[in-house]
C-alpha cells in the first residue's frame, strides 16, 4: 500500500498515489490538521474541542471521536476496528 500523503497549504488534502481520499468535512478536516501539525505529539481531546468550537456543543467530546473514527477509516481503509494506529 501507498503511503498517505497530505497537503496543509490551501485546503487540507489526503492522498494515496495518485488518488484524492475523501474527507468528509470541514471540521474533520479541521482535526487532520491539527494533527497533522502536532507532529505525532498526543492532542488531548480537550484541545480539540478548543480549536474546533468557540462555544462547544454539549456532546462536542463525542463529536470529536467520531471525527477522529472517520478519518481512521478514510486514511487507514484495512485497518481492523480498535487496532492500536
Amino acid at each position: 500500500m501507498e503511503a498517505v500523503t497530505f497537503g496543509v497549504l490551501g485546503a487540507v488534502t489526503a492522498g494515496r498515489g495518485p488518488d484524492v481520499l475523501a474527507l468528509k468535512g470541514p471540521r474533520h478536516r479541521a482535526v487532520l490538521a491539527r494533527l497533522i501539525l502536532a507532529r505525532r505529539r498526543v492532542v488531548p481531546v480537550a484541545r480539540l474541542v478548543e480549536d474546533l468550537w468557540e462555544a462547544p456543543p454539549p456532546r462536542a467530546v463525542g463529536a470529536v471521536r467520531t471525527f477522529v473514527g472517520d478519518l481512521r477509516r478514510a486514511l487507514e481503509p484495512d485497518r481492523p476496528p480498535r487496532a492500536p494506529a
